[in-house]
């Protein structure tokens, strides 16, 4: 049993590992966690978008004893900000869980890999053009991630902070390179598919 669940039946995620991590600095309430989050650009790899679920994992958070109420403020900006601080089971918490992700790979069921298991119900031609859509959103990706690297050296950033870049950098080119490698077979021939064709294939199964 690890020391993740000994403390709390909690249920990680990216978002309450950040928020975890965050809060290991200094205590924030939940705007500055945000913002600080974006500041980092980590962002591009958790999802802060919605202040609404920020707020219901910190919530979560709470009721799990991993966070703490440190003050309640008020000012101009916010009538009523609340202060959260890590607690000694969160910050606990946060290590196993960094521990356990990065040693441990877990299939995350993304929605590309389970639409190409249903891609048969698309026309060759059909998928070719979406293949090409996607093809040019992941050098379009590819793009703004070197940029946002080289942007991140000028300023003399230690690699550390950067690793998930070098990770999201070399997961987008590889799969550009086998995207490209589909679209060549699919525009050449060699990638083909047609209901009669799977019709046969079914048919000589169940014989």
């Amino acid at each position: 049993m690890t020391a993740s669940t000994q403390a709390t039946p909690f249920k990680r995620s990216p978002l309450a590992m950040a928020v975890l991590g965050i809060l290991h600095l200094e205590p924030m309430h939940p705007y500055a966690i945000q913002r600080r989050i974006k500041e980092w650009g980590k962002d591009k790899v958790v999802n802060v978008g919605q202040r609404a679920q920020l707020y219901k994992t910190i919530a979560r958070l709470q009721e799990a004893g991993l966070v703490a109420v440190r003050e309640t403020g008020r000012d101009q900006q916010y009538p009523e900000r609340t202060v959260y601080e890590i607690t000694d089971a969160g910050r606990t918490a946060c290590l196993a869980w960094i521990n356990e992700m990065v040693s441990t790979p877990r299939n995350e069921f993304p929605e590309f890999p389970a639409a190409l298991s249903f891609l048969m119900l698309l026309d060759p031609d059909a998928a070719r053009v979406e293949f090409g859509k996607r093809a040019a959103a992941l050098r379009t990706n590819l793009e703004e991630i070197e940029s946002g690297m080289e942007q991140a050296q000028q300023y003399g950033l230690p690699r550390i902070t950067m690793l998930e870049d070098e990770f999201q950098r070399a997961v987008t080119a590889a799969e550009l390179r086998w995207l490209e490698g589909v679209l060549a077979d699919l525009a050449n021939g060699s990638l083909t598919w047609s209901w009669e064709l799977l019709a046969q294939f079914q048919n000589s199964s169940i014989a």
